[in-house]
């Protein structure tokens, strides 16, 4: 058994979960075991979010955890990646002793070089950008194609990396840099080594993801084709509502392994905080593709994220907002109370809503949440459904987990079973935010 053991804490983005995992494999090829206890790490990685503040607050709380643990091994080594690290760079290393390496996602491919660097004594922040003419480039290098995301039997291809959209509240753009997307032919090699690794369902990535764009193909087309390799179930994450179309739409109803599930970010209801925002779409723009999706595909489940709070946001906007939830009925929100972030063009406002008032803005909204997911989900029990068999109980030995198409977890109690398999079960009823089920006779 190896004596170099990591541990990699994450905070954010799918992007950053795909990234954390792409970290690991190279440290498996340098020796390295995962480990869930920091106390028998020799590495330990702290990969950062700084989209929203409280995740940027976590990080710097955790380190102070780091603190303790160095005291008594000293040999520790600490990284802090991802984009807190990008946008702070060399600050972590002065204001957190902790810290021996600071890396931006562009550097990560490198951690060879970093961990021999820092084996010699060096403490260093490496933020530059990767060298990229154009937009089209293959960031991953190819010889890690077949060392691909693998979550069980869940799989991630980054397709896309950055953002182009500049949208005011949002710090993607300075900390993952301007859009860029790999060739085809390169995700396709990917996928496919994956799928003969064991991947029943791929997920496409990008922080625009239906922006992508190479050459002549654009994101219609590359689903399109990743929908033919034959892999079960496809999934693909975050779209920008301004590039969703009709197409789009008919493409994911046709294609019975591209699942029903749909997450388009709102950000807000009202049609002055979207342009605020730099949206670059109206709410009413949003629904007539919505309405379009749900014709053609009745049976998509739509998920969202949601500000409250953003600048002068008044009551009636945010009204708008409830209006939008009730029309739309997600099946599920991602709310946050606004905070300006360093950099964005949001922060060189007056933060001007009250904070008692977003944090009785979001509770509404939560409220009004609750209540729909809660009417949506018993509208399951008594239904049958397949499943993706996903995870197992760690204690209960006989329940299993998976989700449906549209996203749904599903716990359900069977012998036999195996994370991959596909299971036709009947929905008995709801338990929180789960459905329950029994196998299918």
């Amino acid at each position: 058994m190896s004596n170099k053991k990591a541990f990699i804490q994450t905070y954010g983005c799918q992007m950053n979960e795909h990234d954390s995992s792409r970290m690991m494999e190279i440290l498996s090829s340098l020796g390295y075991e995962r480990t869930g206890e920091m106390a028998e790490a020799s590495l330990i990685l702290v990969n950062t979010c700084s989209v929203r503040h409280n995740p940027e607050n976590k990080v710097y709380s955790f380190l102070g955890v780091l603190e303790r643990l160095k005291q008594r091994n000293p040999a520790l080594m600490v990284g802090v990646a991802g984009c807190v690290a990008q946008q702070a760079g060399e600050a972590i290393l002065r204001r957190a002793r902790v810290v021996d390496m600071v890396f931006g996602p562009d550097q990560m491919f490198r951690l060879p070089e970093m961990l021999h660097a820092v084996g010699h004594g060096e403490r260093i922040a490496w933020t530059e950008w990767q060298d990229v003419r154009g937009r089209v480039h293959n960031f991953i290098p190819g010889e890690w194609l077949e060392r691909g995301h693998l979550d069980g039997c869940i799989a991630f291809i980054a397709i896309s990396k950055g953002c182009s959209n500049g949208c005011s509240f949002c710090i993607v753009p300075s900390v993952r840099g301007r859009e860029i997307s790999r060739e085809p032919d390169n995700i396709l090699e990917e996928a496919r080594a994956l799928m003969a690794r064991g991947a029943k369902e791929i997920w496409l990535l990008g922080q625009n993801v239906n922006a992508y764009h190479a050459g002549e193909t654009r994101f219609i087309h590359l689903l399109d084709m990743v929908s033919q390799l034959g892999v079960p179930r496809i999934r693909f994450t975050s779209p920008h509502p301004k590039d969703w179309d009709d197409a789009l739409s008919d493409l994911m109803a046709s294609r019975p392994n591209i699942c029903k599930y749909l997450h388009l970010p709102l950000q807000s209801g009202a049609d002055r905080i979207l342009e605020k925002m730099n949206r670059r779409h109206t709410l009413a723009e949003y629904l007539d593709k919505v309405r379009y999706l749900r014709r053609v595909n009745p049976a998509v489940e739509i998920s969202t994220d949601l500000i409250v709070g953003f600048p002068t946001e008044t009551d009636a906007e945010f009204e708008d907002t409830l209006r939008a939830m009730e029309e739309v009925r997600f099946s599920q929100v991602f709310s946050f109370k606004y905070s300006p972030r360093p950099g964005t063009r949001a922060a060189e406002w007056p933060d001007d809503v009250p904070r008692a008032v977003k944090e009785e803005r979001l509770a509404r909204l939560i409220e009004t949440q609750d209540r729909i997911n809660a009417e949506q989900m018993a509208a399951y029990v008594g239904t049958e459904q397949e499943i993706l068999i996903d995870g197992k109980h760690p204690k209960r030995k006989k329940v299993w987990s998976g989700r449906t198409g549209g996203y749904r977890p599903v716990s359900v109690v069977c012998e036999g079973l195996a994370v991959g398999d596909f299971a036709n079960v009947r929905i008995t009823g709801v338990q929180g935010h789960w459905l329950t089920a029994e196998l299918k006779a």
